[in-house]
């Protein structure tokens, strides 16, 4: 279960696959923050893996993948989601 934004363009997506451990973790811990998101099966939603892929310019390696405000997160790199999610209020600095 994902939260979503009410506005037209998420602030957050998460790409990810339903077998990937990093990917729930992820997930939990942005809910755990009261992010919202929207999550993106990339094996499920064909359309999901060529958003994906065009966001990455063919350089898709795995998952999770994370577009916070047009910024892309590999992997989950708490820091630089911390980091972003910061500068760009989506949580108390």
């Amino acid at each position: 279960m994902s939260k979503t934004d009410d506005s037209t363009q998420p602030k957050v997506t998460v790409y990810s696959t339903p077998w990937c451990a990093f990917c729930k973790t992820e997930k939990q811990y942005l809910e755990h923050l009261g992010v919202a998101f929207v999550a993106k099966d990339v094996e499920e939603q064909p359309e999901a893996m060529a958003e994906l892929d065009a966001k990455l310019g063919g350089n898709f390696t795995g998952v999770p993948v994370t577009d916070i405000c047009g910024e892309i997160v590999t992997g989950f790199d708490r820091r630089k989601i911390d980091e972003l999610l910061k500068q760009n209020g989506l949580v108390a600095a």
